[in-house]
């Protein structure tokens, strides 16, 4: 990068480092987009503290851009450090997924990361190990008391998750890539608005280019859902549904129908 790169924060030349090489380019293009939509962005972030941190910016570009399948598009980081990761709701604070807990359902760290815990919680529900009706207490608990007996077949960690959605062909992403204490999540996301848009376009022209199906797009909440009207988005399947910090969305019908044959929650031999 030359030029307009001086502009770049630091931590966002290393975080470059970090994804897939097939989407060196294109994530090259994009960051240009959005300094030429607003000069003065990149260094507003150079004077606060946003998240994700530690160079994890484009972590979600780990995934090879002819594997993707879905773009999940999810509203912001976590607000916490050690949270954000740089894939759409990922929590990094969690581990295990299950409590060790006599009458434990699922871990003290999952139910914190709100988002986290009611997507495991639609998944069970789609699985079949919950009825919708029932998901805390008891019910919970039993399920919890199931999972963790190696013959279930069922995974452990966050880390396991998250493996079997990118081997699904997930893209990972966040309306708005940042999260900063001092700037609401909406103003963020429209700053990066060009970026997500410059995406879309090069992985639709990408699928044209090889006469292939173009990956669907997944929209959670509010500001996600917005993305819905850009010109880029308009060839491409879309589902939306309110964002998973809301309950209602353990009993989403659609969400259950979309996730109901990858089977996220078994174990990978």
């Amino acid at each position: 990068m030359t030029g307009w790169s001086e502009a770049i924060p630091e931590d966002i030349r290393l975080s470059l480092q970090q994804v897939h090489p097939s989407w060196s380019a294109v994530i090259e293009a994009a960051l240009q987009q959005v300094h030429e939509r607003d000069p003065a962005y990149f260094a507003s972030l150079h004077k606060s503290a946003y998240l994700p941190d530690q160079a994890r910016l484009f972590a979600a570009f780990s995934i090879p851009m002819q594997d993707v399948r879905y773009i999940l598009i999810g509203e912001g980081p976590y607000p916490r450090a050690d949270s954000a990761t740089g894939y759409c709701f990922m929590d990094g604070a969690v581990n295990r997924l299950w409590s060790d807990e006599e009458g434990g359902g699922l871990s003290k760290k999952v139910n914190r990361a709100t988002s986290l815990r009611n997507f495991m919680k639609m998944l069970l529900v789609t699985s079949g190990h919950l009825q919708q009706d029932a998901t805390t207490g008891e019910a919970m608990a039993a399920v919890a008391s199931h999972a963790r007996n190696p013959a279930s077949g069922i995974i452990q960690t966050l880390g396991e998750l998250q493996q079997n959605m990118i081997s699904q062909g997930f893209l990972l992403l966040n309306a708005s890539l940042v999260f900063r204490e001092d700037t609401p999540p909406a103003k963020d996301a429209r700053a990066w608005l060009p970026f997500l848009q410059t995406v879309l376009a090069r992985l639709y022209q990408e699928r044209q280019t090889e006469q292939a199906r173009s990956p669907v797009l997944v929209l959670w909440g509010k500001i996600a859902e917005q993305l819905r009207q850009i010109p880029e988005a308009v060839a491409f399947e879309k589902i939306c549904a309110e964002h998973p910090y809301n309950l209602s969305f353990i009993g989403n019908a659609s969400m259950q129908e979309f996730f109901k044959p990858m089977a996220l929650l078994k174990r990978i031999a």
